[in-house]
């Protein structure tokens, strides 16, 4: 079917559930990171618990990168608070710069996992890099309209990821 080629590997409540230790474990080195809804509220800057996350990367030996759509002025702050590696700008879904954040880190599609809230650009353009995506609910509900119109067609993807899942 179509709509397959848009499932993540794996949908959680939120970033902040994922099990890194288990994936460290697995043999994953790196994640990419979307920011805005899947670490805080769109715009916010990080708070206590995206710095205790990302504390708790560096000391189990997971490197980060922040991958954003958003440009510099957005995306670099959170980058240095979080003392990670950014890229702004990056054209998601095209798989240039998740090869780009992936080369940052000495990953590779094997053992470098994406983040984010939304499937038609951070999954489809990991998952077009190969790599094992994880989709996230939304952190808040206020979003730019664009976002808001495919929140639309991305439940429709979502019914079909939820009935294929229970037939299996």
């Amino acid at each position: 079917m179509l709509v397959e080629r848009f499932y993540p590997d794996e949908y959680l409540d939120s970033t902040y559930c994922i099990d890194f230790d288990k994936l460290a474990q697995e043999g994953y080195r790196g994640v990419l990171f979307d920011i805005d809804n899947t670490l805080v509220p769109h715009g916010a800057p990080a708070d206590a618990r995206a710095l205790r996350l990302f504390e708790h990367l560096r000391k189990i030996g997971m490197d980060y990168c922040v991958i954003s759509n958003n440009q510099l002025p957005r995306v670099k702050p959170f980058a240095d608070a979080i003392q990670g590696k950014y890229i702004e700008d990056a054209h998601k879904p095209s798989t240039r710069n998740y090869r780009k954040a992936m080369e940052m880190m000495g990953c590779t599609p094997r053992n470098a996992l994406f983040v984010g809230d939304q499937l038609f650009t951070d999954v489809w353009g990991a998952k077009r890099a190969g790599m094992h995506t994880i989709l996230v609910k939304p952190i808040h509900p206020k979003e730019e309209i664009q976002i808001v119109l495919k929140r639309y067609l991305e439940r429709i993807v979502l019914y079909f990821y939820e009935k294929d899942r229970k037939t299996k």
